[in-house]
């Protein structure tokens, strides 16, 4: 029994540790993908992308493990069941359940393991990660001087390049326009050509201008008139020099702004955020009802006395005011309309502030819930990977992925629309975030039951026959 189980074992983790990996490589570049535009030329080091990279694949991590751990064990009892290893441990007098006890145990350490993960070290990854990823959105671009724009990258200055050669060094057609307001704006240089180069500390990049002429225009020695004067330099040679000290590296922002935002918190953080946020609830509540009840008239009328009844008779049939004059009428209803509307911009921003609050409880509540749903996933998807890989017989990275990609796009797309419910209150955030696990562990239940149970639910060939038949008699009764 104990080989079985080490045979068992050693059949999973590699597939898991494979598949884990390629997934995780997969999310990555999709990483890559979306943000390549934000991280190319933009002069960072090398290790700033590298640890960007980093924390990209430690939020991954909760994508990425159930789908391994699905795809692994459809790999696993896929192959042992065309290698019919599987058909000789049931020869033995061992049942597919007690096959996959050994398999439960290891799933249930990782999802411990996962459960750990994500309330300990995830917030701390999404911490660095969109801290680190803001502020390399935020860095300007390394490219100071792009063709035929007129680049602002500098203070104080607008370039202008018409073209450069494919080096990236060679510059053409050089516009360079002074923006200093002590000088009232009036200093132009043009260039035919010129070199660019960044000084070895990497503090200044330098234009070395070729054929050109510089403009300039001052104050005249009259008052009245300011562009009296006109200078004008021509040279063969020259240099500009501009500072990229605070362009070229990268500035950090404090990470404890971005610590407010529930997915960098754990659960107890995430627990203390909802009461702050039902205890705002709660104040708000208590002064709205102070602010209105200034506005509420109390009369102390006994509701069976003979005047309440006369009014109440009077006006049965009558919308008007009964024994009043039209001005006193249309004084009472204008007088009510104003308080009508004084009470509605009243609590108009005070309404927003209260359903602002309760978006950010129904949040907290939907946060505290995934901490716990990525160690159910885990288990609930190899319910259904196990049972699946015994019924199909086919190992490999073939159909197994295949299916077990159409699996994970179901689970995922339920729990997507489950946390957008919760968002919008249209559904507890409990039920939210626990649908796609409550509506896929009976399939994996009925998935063990007909492997436990030899189905052949996904041979075609049983598929094929039920046909030929259901055609042949179509074909008889017709004749």
């Amino acid at each position: 029994m104990k080989k079985i189980h080490l045979l068992l074992l050693k059949s999973f983790i590699r597939p898991f540790l494979v598949t884990f990996l390629i997934v995780m490589f997969v999310l990555l570049m999709l990483f890559l993908f979306k943000y390549i535009d934000d991280l190319i030329g933009k002069g960072f080091e090398w290790y700033i992308i590298v640890e960007l990279m980093v924390y990209a694949s430690a939020t991954n991590v909760q994508m990425a493990l159930p789908l391994s751990v699905l795809l692994s064990s459809i790999m696993t009892y896929g192959s042992l069941g065309e290698n019919y290893e599987l058909v000789a441990i049931k020869s033995a007098g061992i049942s597919l359940r007690r096959a996959m006890a050994p398999m439960l145990v290891v799933v249930a350490i990782l999802s411990v393991a996962a459960f750990v993960f994500s309330d300990y070290m995830l917030p701390i990854a999404n911490l660095k990660y969109y801290s680190l990823l803001y502020d390399a959105r935020q860095q300007k671009s390394a490219n100071f001087l792009p063709e035929g724009v007129f680049s602002s990258s500098f203070p104080g200055y607008v370039i202008r390049v018409k073209r450069k050669d494919p080096d990236g060094q060679t510059l053409y057609d050089i516009m360079i326009y002074s923006k200093n307001p002590s000088e009232n704006n009036t200093i132009v240089l043009l260039a035919k050509s010129g070199k660019m180069y960044r000084t070895p500390n990497g503090l200044f990049l330098v234009l070395k201008l070729k054929d050109g002429v510089r403009y300039e225009e001052a104050k005249g020695t009259n008052n009245f008139n300011y562009r009296q004067k006109l200078t004008r330099f021509r040279f063969k040679e020259t240099e500009q020099k501009f500072d990229i000290s605070g362009l070229s590296k990268m500035k950090r922002t404090d990470e404890s702004e971005f610590k407010q935002a529930l997915q960098m918190m754990n659960l107890q953080q995430i627990n203390d955020d909802e009461h702050k946020s039902r205890r705002q609830i709660d104040s708000s509540l208590q002064v709205n009802y102070k602010l209105i009840t200034a506005y509420i008239k109390y009369y102390s009328i006994k509701s069976n006395s003979d005047s309440t009844k006369k009014y109440a008779n009077a006006i049965k049939g009558d919308k008007s005011i009964p024994n009043l004059k039209i001005y006193e009428q249309l004084s009472i209803i204008a007088s009510a309309s104003s308080e009508a509307r004084s009470i509605q911009d009243l609590l108009k921003n005070r309404g927003e502030r209260v359903t602002e609050l309760s978006k950010n409880v129904r949040r907290a509540r939907l946060e505290f819930q995934k901490k716990f749903t990525l160690s159910a996933a885990c288990i609930a998807l190899f319910l259904i990977g196990a049972p699946l890989g015994a019924i199909i017989r086919k190992g490999g990275l073939g159909l197994p992925v295949v299916v077990s990609v159409i699996f994970f796009l179901i689970f995922y797309i339920i729990s997507t629309i489950g946390e957008k419910a919760v968002k919008d209150g249209d559904l507890s955030p409990i039920l939210g975030s626990w649908v796609a696990i409550t509506i896929i562990t009976p399939i994996g239940m009925f998935l063990s039951y007909k492997a436990a149970t030899d189905s052949v639910i996904f041979d075609m060939e049983v598929y094929k026959r039920f046909f030929n038949k259901l055609f042949k008699r179509k074909k008889a009764e017709v004749s």
